[in-house]
């Protein structure tokens, strides 16, 4: 491995211990995850879901109880689509003390201004809320929008999307992305600047992603909440109950 992998997997190592003191997090792994000798999503003890509509009516009382620290919310795709469960889950995760967030599913053959202003219109401005979220990922399979993407007009809309995200919420928007959209497109460290979300259900992201540094890390999408019925994803954030605290109330 090159030295620059070795000390980061140094730290990650490190940070592993320190965080499997902490307690809290989750209690088993998903079945099959490949961890090696880098730290598992049991060894962060911050931990998260995010849901849509394809989890139906959510119990949020339930997910509250299980320990459960915050939610991302599904808000909009495209130009025109609002989520049926978004305004619903928004205000019931809100009543029970979760933390939470929303996100926009991009749909490639919009233009990116007219995007944003759906998510805008659909989600509120709160002081409390998570920084909103930019959902990148590759739609080959869309009936409608089978664009092949190229990293450099991918990128430009991108980051007229994500300023505008955050001139009108005030926060500094995250970037979820999965493997192939990372490899793809942002691999070369063009938005380096956002904090990544990253997905990766059966690696630590380290394997899949390199020397990435990354927020928040969906290792798992068929998890199982109190609360949600079916399948849901679950996501562990990068850091300490401390590092958490300072990330809800960062300085103005």
């Amino acid at each position: 491995m090159p030295s620059s992998f070795m000390s980061r997997f140094a730290l990650l190592v490190a940070l592993a211990l320190a965080l499997a003191g902490c307690g809290g997090g989750v209690s088993d792994d998903p079945i099959g995850f490949v961890g090696g000798d880098m730290p598992r999503p049991r060894d962060y003890p911050i931990h998260g879901i995010d849901v849509s509509k394809y989890q139906g009516e959510v119990d949020w009382n339930a997910v509250a109880s299980s320990g459960v620290k915050f939610a991302y919310i599904k808000a909009t795709e495209g130009g025109d689509h609002t989520d049926a469960q978004f305004q619903a889950n928004w205000a019931a995760a809100k009543s029970v003390g979760i933390p939470r967030g929303a996100y926009h599913f991009v749909y490639w053959c919009r233009p990116p201004l007219e995007e944003i202003r759906n998510f805008e219109a659909a989600v509120p401005v709160e002081a409390d809320a998570l920084p909103p979220v930019l959902d990148v990922e590759p739609t080959p399979e869309s009936k409608t929008c089978r664009k092949r993407l190229e990293p450099t007009q991918t990128i430009a809309d991108m980051r007229v999307m994500l300023a505008e995200m955050e001139r009108y919420f005030g926060k500094k928007p995250i970037i979820y992305t999965s493997v192939d959209f990372y490899g793809a497109i942002l691999s070369g460290g063009a938005l380096n600047d956002y904090p990544m979300w990253v997905r990766s259900t059966k690696y630590h992201p380290a394997v899949r992603y390199g020397l990435q540094p990354w927020l928040l890390w969906q290792y798992q999408a068929d998890g199982h909440i109190p609360g949600i019925a079916g399948k849901v994803d679950r996501n562990a954030f990068y850091g300490d109950d401390k590092q958490w605290r300072a990330f809800l109330t960062p300085n103005p």
